[in-house]
């Protein structure tokens, strides 16, 4: 059995190389190595270039090095019927679980207020409410959206879900279905943004949506925070937000065009918070694992977990 690994943006031969440990009865190349394409069973992808497919028509697995899988489901030559797995792992679910954390504690305990206070040398003893005052809307109740709303709701955060459907957690007031999105908008005081990225959740965050989130709790204003995609925000509606007090504050770590543009108006707002596309990434030993094992498996029983249902687009 022979896998590809098509990383764009990534160490291919760092990937390979701890594949072939892993798998020592699989061939593992890479887009370097000379290879048949009909040999290729499985391949490990990741922002897949137009000819990533070309020639793979015995593939049967396609595995995402990432828990986003858009890249792969838009794809103009994707195969069909061939079943994609998706990146489900503790450490990347953790890691985005951190920065979600750290995000809205950093906008509750008005972060930008300090800052331009400090800027001015005010000082001005503002106290900020406690958690429980406070409430945490996240779009999207996926692995990681369902983890970052457990622990925010153990800070003390009144936390409300929004998603397709109901998923039934514990401790967590959800909302679903479109009928549903403004009565979750109208209860939230920080928006957190862990959507699939479909044509449906394209541009959801832009001004109808901001205008739409309680006005009455944080002082500056209600705040967000973006760690899906890029797709997902509409930027030139979010500097305005954050111009005129639709928006207190916006933490960003993804954008439509990546790096973003230097003559992006949000990098001169002192209320957007830019990090570049860290917020959790697919660990090497972690991704290793998973593949290998789904592989065993598969081979074994014909199984696959964490399968992506492409009519959806998740």
């Amino acid at each position: 059995m022979t896998m590809l690994m098509h990383l764009s943006d990534v160490n291919e031969q760092e990937w390979a190389a701890a594949f072939r440990q892993a798998l020592p009865n699989h061939k593992i190349v890479t887009r370097q190595d000379h290879f048949d394409p009909q040999e290729i069973k499985y391949i490990y992808v990741w922002k897949p270039e137009d000819d990533a497919f070309n020639g793979l028509d015995n593939l049967e697995v396609i595995f995402s090095l990432g828990a986003g899988v858009d890249g792969i489901v838009k794809h103009p030559r994707l195969p069909k019927n061939i079943p994609i797995v998706r990146f489900v792992d503790d450490e990347l679910t953790q890691c985005m679980t951190d920065y979600v954390v750290a995000n809205v504690t950093m906008h509750h305990r008005q972060a930008t207020r300090y800052k331009r206070d400090q800027a001015q040398k005010n000082w001005s003893q503002y106290y900020p409410e406690r958690a429980s005052t406070i409430n945490v809307g996240i779009m999207g109740l996926g692995q990681l959206g369902k983890d970052a709303a457990e622990k925010l709701a153990m800070l003390g955060y009144n936390v409300a879900g929004w998603s397709r459907s109901p998923k039934g957690i514990d401790g967590i007031t959800e909302f679903s279905g479109v009928d549903q999105f403004d009565a979750f908008l109208a209860r939230t005081d920080i928006l957190v943004c862990l959507l699939p990225y479909t044509p449906e959740t394209e541009d959801i965050l832009c001004l109808e949506t901001f205008k739409k989130l309680r006005r009455d709790a944080l002082p500056g204003g209600p705040c967000i925070v973006n760690a899906a995609r890029g797709g997902h925000q509409n930027e030139e509606e979010i500097a305005v937000a954050l111009k005129d007090g639709t928006l207190g504050a916006a933490s960003l770590d993804v954008f439509k065009v990546e790096p973003l543009p230097a003559e992006s108006p949000l990098w001169a707002l002192d209320n957007c918070y830019i990090t570049p596309h860290i917020a959790a990434i697919s660990g090497l030993d972690a991704g290793v694992k998973l593949v290998a094992d789904q592989i065993n498996r598969y081979e074994a029983t014909g199984e696959l977990r964490h399968l992506v249902d492409v009519s959806k687009g998740y």
